[in-house]
C-alpha cells in the first residue's frame, strides 16, 4: 500500500492517536474497493455488543448471532452467506488467524470469545477475493482487529447486569527497557435468559511487549483463554406452540462445552524511503469439548441423540513480505511479494453421548494439514485520478488423514492460483469509481478428501475436492461530495463451484451445489454536527444455486437482507449517548422456499456519564423493544419424547430478552 513515509516514522503512541481520530468513510485514495474499510477505536468503543464477536458488525452488512451457549463459535452472516461459524469470513488479530481448519464442529470455526474489545484500536474489513494476501477463507470477506501496542491510559472496569452478567478488566501499559509492556485480565460470567442458565464463566489474559515504533518496530504477544458453559440449543417450534416449552427451555439440559486458547505470537516492522518488510509468526494450542443435541430422540429413543465433538490442535505459521517502492514523475507504485505458511496438527472426533458421558465412537481422527502461499500485487497510481492493483496468489495444501477406520484414512492434497484486478479512477477530489474482479477460494475439511465410507453406516461415499474455487466481480463508488457524509456502494457478484462443507453433526462431507450470489450494498456515515453521527447501512443478496434440480434453487439460510440504523451523540461533555437498530431479514429455509424464517429487529442503546475526571458510568440496554424474534433459524426433522416419529419443523433460537447492564469504568 501507498503511504506517507513520514508516518511511518510516527511514535506508536501518536499512531494511535490518529486511529481513534479517523473515520471508516473516510477512504478515499486509500480503499482498493468501495467495500474496504477502517472502523476506528472511537467508533469501536461507542458500539453496544453483547458479546466480543459483534464487535465485527461495525462492518456494513454482516451480522454475528448465536445459537447455543455463549462459550461456541458465533453465526456469521454476510453476503447472502449463512457463514455457519466462520466458513468464507477470513477472520484475524493482529495478523494470527482465528479460523481453525477441519475442525470438529465445521470448517472455518471462527472462536472470538478470547477478544478483548477494549484493547482493539481499529478493526479493517474487505469483501471479495480481491486481495492477493487474502486466501482461505476470504471469498466473502475478512475482519482485522488490531490491538493496541500500548495503552495512552491504564483501564480498569466492573460491570453488572441481569441475568447473572458480571464482567472485570483491568488493562494498562507500563514502560519496560526500550519498550512498553501491555497487560490485560478479564474475567465475566453470564447465565442468559434461559431457564437453565448457560453458566458461562470465561478467564482471558493478554500479555504484550512492543518496542520501536509503529512501522519500524516488534511486539511479542502472549494470550490465555479458559471457558466453559452450559448451552440452550435451538427448540422445535411446535413444541413452543403446543405449550412444552417456553421460548427459554432446553430439551437436553446437558449440552454445553469447555475451551481454551493459549497462544505465542510475534510482529516485526521494518521500513524505509523505498520498502517496506514485515513479518510475523505465531504458535496456537486449542482445545474444545462441544455436546449438542439437535435432533432429540430421533435417532436413539432410549438414551437420546446428544453427541460430542472434541478437538484440540495446534497450529503453527509464519506470514512474511516485502514492498518495494517506486516513484516517478507523475506516478509511483509499490509491488509486494509475500509468502504464508501453516501447519496444523489435529486430533478431534465424534462420539455419542449421553449426559456428556461417552457411549459409542462415531469416528477419531488424527489430522496433519499444512498450506503455502506465494503471492505479488502491484499497486500503482498512473496519474493523480487512476490507480490499480494487480495480484495473483498460488496456493498448495497437503492433508495427511489417520481414522480410526482405514477407509478414511489418506492423503491428499491440491494447488489453485488466483488472480485478481482493481481499478479505481477518481478525477474528483470527493468520488471515486472502483472495478474488482478477482479468483478465490476456501478450503474443504481435510476428512472429506480421504474419506472412503460414511462412519456411520459404512456404506461407501465419494471423496470431495480439497480447495473450492470462487469467482468474483464488483462495480462500487465512494463519495464525500455533502460535508460531513461519506458514503459507499457496492453492485457484486460471486459464484462458487461448490458449496463443500463438512458435516461435523454426521462425521461425513456432503459436496454442494455450485452457487451464485449478487447484491447490493449502501454504507453511509454522516457527522452533520460535531457532537452527533449518523450510520445507516443496508445489503441485499440474491442466492441460488446454479444447477437444475426438481428440489430448487434456493440456499437454505442464505442471509436477503440487513440493515442497521446507529446514532451517536457525544459533544465532549460529561454525557454521551447511541441507539443502534438492527434488522436481520428473513431468509429461505428450504430449498423450494416454501418454509422462511421470519426477520429479527433489535434496538439497543448505550448512555455514558463521566462523574468525574477519570471515572466514567456506562449503563447499556439490549433489545429494548423486548421483542421475542429469533436468533437463528433451521428447518429439519426432529422426534420428541412421545413423538412416533421423526417432525419435519422449523427449529430456532430466541433472541435475548431485554436486559440491562452497568459499568464503572476507572482511568489510570
Amino acid at each position: 500500500m501507498l503511504c506517507a513515509i513520514g508516518a511511518a516514522q510516527a511514535d506508536d503512541q501518536i499512531l494511535q492517536r490518529v486511529l481513534v481520530e479517523g473515520s471508516r468513510g473516510n477512504q478515499l485514495g486509500v480503499a482498493d474497493a468501495a467495500s474496504a474499510g477502517s472502523i476506528s477505536q472511537q467508533e469501536l468503543a461507542a458500539r453496544t455488543v453483547y458479546r466480543p464477536g459483534e464487535l465485527l458488525e461495525a462492518a456494513p452488512g454482516l451480522i454475528v448471532s448465536q445459537h447455543s451457549g455463549e462459550g461456541k463459535a458465533n453465526q456469521f452472516y454476510l453476503r447472502g452467506f449463512n457463514l455457519d461459524h466462520g466458513t468464507d469470513l477470513r477472520t484475524s488479530v493482529d495478523d494470527v488467524p482465528v479460523n481453525q481448519r477441519s475442525h470438529a464442529h465445521g470448517q472455518g470455526w471462527t472462536d472470538l470469545n478470547f477478544l478483548i474489545p477494549e484493547l482493539a484500536v481499529r478493526l479493517d474489513y474487505k469483501k471479495g477475493p480481491y486481495s492477493a494476501g487474502d486466501g482461505d477463507f476470504a471469498s466473502a470477506g475478512t475482519a482485522s482487529v488490531v490491538y493496541a501496542n500500548r495503552l495512552l491510559q491504564g483501564v480498569a472496569s466492573v460491570s453488572a447486569g441481569q441475568n447473572g452478567y458480571g464482567r472485570a478488566l483491568l488493562a494498562d501499559s507500563l514502560d519496560a527497557g526500550q519498550g512498553s509492556l501491555l497487560y490485560a485480565l478479564e474475567v465475566l460470567h453470564n447465565d442468559g435468559p434461559y431457564t437453565h442458565p448457560d453458566d458461562y464463566q470465561k478467564l482471558n489474559a493478554v500479555l504484550r511487549y512492543s518496542a520501536g515504533y509503529a512501522n519500524n518496530g516488534y511486539n511479542v504477544s502472549l494470550m490465555a483463554y479458559r471457558a466453559d458453559w452450559n448451552a440452550t440449543d435451538q427448540i422445535p417450534l411446535r413444541a413452543v406452540r403446543d405449550g412444552q416449552l417456553a421460548r427459554n427451555d432446553a430439551i437436553d439440559s446437558t449440552d454445553g462445552g469447555n475451551s481454551h486458547r493459549y497462544s505465542l505470537s510475534g510482529g516485526w516492522r521494518r521500513t524505509s524511503e523505498d520498502s517496506a518488510s514485515r513479518v510475523n509468526a505465531y504458535m496456537i494450542a486449542n482445545q474444545l469439548d462441544l455436546y449438542s443435541n439437535f435432533s432429540y430422540f430421533m435417532d436413539d429413543p432410549l438414551h437420546g441423540d446428544q453427541f460430542a465433538q472434541p478437538d484440540r490442535r495446534v497450529t503453527s505459521g509464519v506470514n512474511a513480505s516485502h514492498s518495494w517502492h517506486q516513484h516517478t514523475a507523475g506516478s509511483n507504485s509499490a509491488t509486494t511479494i509475500g509468502i504464508q505458511l501453516q501447519n496444523d496438527n489435529i486430533f478431534n472426533g465424534l462420539l455419542n453421548t449421553q449426559a456428556r458421558r461417552p457411549l459409542a465412537v462415531v469416528r477419531r481422527d488424527h489430522i496433519v494439514e499444512s498450506s503455502a502461499a506465494l503471492y505479488v500485487e502491484n499497486s500503482t497510481r498512473w496519474n493523480g485520478a487512476l490507480r490499480t492493483v494487480a495480484g495473483a496468489r498460488v496456493d498448495s495444501y497437503r492433508y495427511d488423514v489417520r481414522s480410526d477406520r482405514a477407509a478414511n484414512s489418506g492423503k491428499a492434497g491440491d494447488h489453485l492460483v488466483s488472480p485478481s484486478l482493481s481499478l479505481i479512477y477518481g478525477p474528483w477530489q470527493t468520488a471515486e469509481l472502483y472495478a474488482n474482479i478477482g479468483n478465490g477460494f476456501h478450503s474443504n475439511d481435510a476428512r472429506g478428501a480421504t474419506i472412503g465410507v460414511d462412519p456411520r453406516t459404512g456404506a461407501a461415499v465419494d471423496k470431495v475436492s480439497p480447495l473450492v474455487r470462487s469467482r468474483g466481480m464488483e462495480l462500487g463508488a465512494r463519495s464525500s461530495w455533502l460535508p460531513g457524509l461519506q458514503s459507499s456502494l457496492s453492485l457484486y457478484r460471486l459464484d462458487f463451484d461448490s458449496e463443500l462443507s463438512f458435516v461435523g453433526d454426521a462425521g461425513t462431507t456432503e459436496a454442494g451445489r455450485p452457487s451464485r450470489r449478487y447484491g447490493a450494498e449502501l454504507s453511509n456515515y454522516y457527522k452533520p454536527l460535531k457532537w452527533l453521527s449518523v450510520d445507516l447501512d443496508l445489503a441485499y443478496a440474491r442466492a441460488r444455486s446454479r444447477d437444475e434440480h426438481p428440489e430448487g434453487d434456493y440456499i437454505p439460510g442464505a442471509i436477503e437482507g440487513t440493515g442497521q440504523l446507529a446514532l451517536t451523540v457525544d459533544d465532549g461533555g460529561p454525557y454521551s449517548g447511541s441507539l443502534k437498530l438492527r434488522y436481520f431479514g428473513p431468509r429461505p429455509l428450504v430449498e423450494d422456499n416454501s418454509v422462511r424464517s421470519k426477520p429479527s429487529l433489535t434496538l439497543n442503546a448505550r448512555f455514558g456519564w463521566k462523574l468525574r475526571k477519570g471515572l466514567t458510568l456506562e449503563l447499556e440496554a439490549f433489545n429494548l423493544t423486548n421483542r421475542r424474534d429469533s436468533a437463528i433459524d433451521y428447518y429439519y426433522p426432529s422426534q420428541l419424547k412421545g413423538e412416533a416419529a421423526p417432525v419435519n419443523d422449523i427449529h430456532f433460537h430466541p433472541i435475548e430478552s431485554r436486559s440491562l447492564r452497568a459499568t464503572l469504568v476507572k482511568s489510570f
